[in-house]
């Protein structure tokens, strides 16, 4: 709730001399350049109308907020002001016949008339308002005012900072539908951050036969046998993995690291004729790997792009049913005055995901 501590005096002249009013503040973290994030203090916001007011608990941070962070921009976006990232949160509603209620928070909202989203492919929307890409501010404050259809009932089971994992597990999910999953089948993961090891889970739990999985990062190849791979491997970020020829080859790969190596480990670990799904991002705007793996195979390369709605409702399911599990994925919280301190771990891929409490 709204305290003293989160309110300053304004004022401003009247016909009878100077009046006071008390207007509501709350703390913000904005990234300002490459490596350059501050802590403001601004009004807190008013909901429009179909909107509400949420108090954010828990924000996880993303690769994708890490590329705003390091290289001030992502892809063909820059920051040209101050910008509010985060994109998997939840908080509390603060305003309206919902107020109380503990919320999971879809971050893109599409136009929802466009052709692609008569499609079913609102990811795709061109006009699509995603919080934490510019020029739309995302979860890293206190409070924000969101649409309310887009404020997903948090179910009991989903406890504390865990409502900032659902929005990954989508992503994940959304990644698996792409790569014509079906059980039975086997799959490599390449890239064992947050959305690489929840891809792993809801692998094996949707009937994978075998899962393969490499990082550059020790801990996290122990994360991804933890999270059920049959195989892990350490690599070098720029390199492959010491007999990763000699695989038995998989159906479908994953890049989740967002490097090309990852990439092409996917397209030699495939089958002939399998497919391949680019979940990470790369740090430039292009990717470059051995064409040649992936034509003699005739791969199917697919690009994931963010998730579809029906996917954070499946994560939400999946998460509440225990078929995914949520648990041992955050190794750090931090407050949101300390929010410098967590992206110097998100750069230096400390444990696995981090999560900012912007309120408790």
């Amino acid at each position: 709730r709204l305290t003293e501590r989160t309110t300053r005096r304004a004022r401003w002249p009247t016909a009878g001399g100077t009046a006071f009013a008390k207007v509501k503040t709350m703390e913000v973290l904005r990234l300002h350049g490459k490596d350059d994030v501050r802590i403001h203090h601004e009004p807190t916001p008013e909901p429009g109308p179909g909107e509400e007011l949420v108090r954010i608990t828990a924000v996880g941070l993303c690769g994708s907020d890490l590329h705003w962070y390091e290289d001030g921009g992502i892809g063909t976006s820059m920051v040209s002001e101050p910008l509010v990232l985060g994109h998997e949160m939840g908080g509390v509603v603060e305003s309206g016949p919902r107020a109380g209620e503990r919320v999971i928070v879809e971050p893109a909202n599409p136009c929802g008339t466009c052709e692609v989203c008569r499609a079913g492919n609102g990811n795709l929307c061109p006009d699509v308002k995603f919080c934490g890409h510019a020029p739309i501010h995302g979860g890293l404050r206190e409070y924000m005012a969101w649409p309310q259809r887009l404020l997903l009932p948090a179910p009991d089971s989903i406890a504390g900072d865990h409502i900032a994992l659902v929005e990954p597990l989508g992503i994940g999910l959304h990644a698996i539908d792409l790569g014509h999953f079906k059980a039975g089948m086997s799959a490599g993961v390449f890239g064992a951050g947050p959305i690489g090891l929840f891809i792993i889970r809801a692998l094996k739990a949707m009937g994978a036969s075998r899962v393969v999985a490499t990082d550059a990062e020790p801990h996290r190849v122990e994360a991804a046998l933890v999270s059920g791979a049959d195989e892990a491997y350490l690599t070098p970020v720029d390199g492959q993995p010491d007999g990763i020829d000699d695989l038995a080859k998989v159906d479908v790969g994953f890049e989740a690291a967002g490097e090309d190596a990852a990439l092409e480990s996917a397209c030699i670990t495939a089958k002939l004729g399998g497919r391949v799904v680019v979940v990470g991002i790369p740090p430039r705007t292009n990717h470059t790997f051995a064409a040649t793996e992936a034509r003699r195979k005739g791969l199917t390369m697919a690009w994931s792009r963010r998730m579809k709605a029906i996917h954070m409702l499946r994560a939400i399911e999946m998460a509440d049913h225990g078929i995914v599990s949520l648990d041992d994925m955050i190794s750090a919280t931090y407050p949101l005055a300390e929010g410098a301190q967590a992206f110097d771990d998100l750069v230096a891929r400390n444990g696995l995901k981090i999560v900012v409490k912007p309120t408790v």
